[in-house]
């Protein structure tokens, strides 16, 4: 009798487990899983629009916008669809901060320093003259202080920011004729984006703003002198050198280019917590791979362009160095003038400082090396 009074116990117990687990799994409690996989099933569907600053056509600057919306889209099995529009078909390229701070979209991924027009401060998201190399702007924005900084500055724009893509290392640009000195940039209409325009101003150079799908057409007009974009994957499919066939390096005002998305903060605000893991995920894998793409594409493309008959050039040290005196007394009028400016410009100094000291010792002195060397 108490064998049996004893299994009959078992089995009341194993029934009113069984019932247990699987009442909590319908709640989205089941153990080990933190309420987060059944949980996913119940999120809203939501359909989101991202406005581009680029063009179809560039598709290692389009490139980072499809690869995070596909994996959002993956991520979150299709619930949460976010569709890519290049530039000018939602928005203008230079209209969607304006078009994300009011909510006609939800999002857009564009190169901050575009709208360094609005507050000098936005310059610092993407490239200063004499700034960051790719690995150094990563690392301040990750592990150093930038993200945030930048997030509190961006927040009286209604908007949260993620790093999403960086061109790495950029060149000089082209022109129709030879910089052979400092005074040949006296004059030069070019164009040219970002905060690098008010050095290059004082530089003598006249500098326009050029969306990237309409700069050919101006330097064929003769409406610009010299150009700069990217560098050689994207210039070539361009076509600059078949107007303007000097090419210079290297882009001393973009070390780095690193482009974002900006999410309205509202709507970032109102998402589900996986769907914001799902965001700063993806962002941050899109950020990775626009790097690499960069610099597989580049060296085929450079070889390309030499061959087209493109004449490579570096710029004369005494335009280096003038452009590093005139970048670095801008950078201390902005400082006394914009206190936004100078909050993060002070962060970014220091951390530059300690980056070129380790550097110096590391991948400058191995790529010195392996640069030389007959491979």
């Amino acid at each position: 009798m108490k064998k049996n009074a004893t299994e009959t116990s078992i089995r009341i117990q194993r029934r009113s487990f069984l019932k247990k687990a699987g009442l909590a799994a319908g709640l989205g409690l089941t153990a080990g899983m933190g309420g987060w996989a059944p949980a996913v099933h119940a999120q809203p569907t939501l359909r989101w629009r991202l406005a581009s600053s680029f063009p179809k056509s560039l598709d290692a600057l389009m490139g980072p916008a499809e690869i995070f919306a596909k994996l959002v889209g993956a991520m979150s099995g299709g619930k949460f669809t976010i569709t890519v529009h290049p530039a000018g078909e939602l928005i203008p390229a230079f209209g969607v901060v304006d078009g994300v701070q009011n909510a006609t979209v939800e999002c857009c991924h564009t190169a901050p320093y575009y709208f360094f027009g609005k507050d000098d401060t936005f310059a610092l998201g993407t490239a200063i003259p004499f700034g960051l190399n790719s690995r150094q702007l990563t690392a301040w924005m990750f592990e150093g202080n930038g993200l945030k900084l930048m997030r509190e500055f961006l927040r009286g724009y209604s908007i949260i920011n993620f790093p999403m893509g960086n061109t790495n290392a950029q060149m000089g640009g082209w022109y129709r004729k030879e910089i052979r000195s400092l005074a040949d940039m006296k004059g030069l209409k070019m164009r040219t984006a970002g905060i690098a325009g008010k050095v290059q101003e004082r530089l003598g150079v006249v500098t326009q703003s050029i969306p990237g799908g309409e700069i050919y057409q101006a330097l064929e007009k003769g409406t610009i002198d010299a150009v700069e974009f990217v560098g050689p994957y994207d210039d070539y499919k361009l076509g600059f050198y078949k107007v303007a066939p000097n090419y210079y390096y290297p882009g001393w005002w973009e070390g780095s280019a690193q482009t974002d998305l900006y999410v309205n903060i509202k709507a970032y605000e109102a998402l589900p917590a996986e769907y914001k893991a799902m965001i700063e995920a993806a962002t941050g894998y899109a950020h990775v791979m626009m790097s690499a793409n960069y610099d597989v594409k580049n060296p085929i493309a450079l070889k390309q362009l030499v061959a087209a008959g493109a004449k490579l050039h570096r710029f004369p040290k005494d335009v280096m160095d003038a452009a590093f005196k005139e970048a670095t007394a801008l950078y201390a009028e902005l400082s006394a003038k914009n206190p936004r400016w100078k909050k993060i410009y002070d962060d970014f100094v220091k951390f530059r400082a300690d980056q070129n000291m380790w550097f110096r010792f590391a991948e400058a002195g191995f790529d010195d090396f392996m640069q030389a060397q007959k491979l």
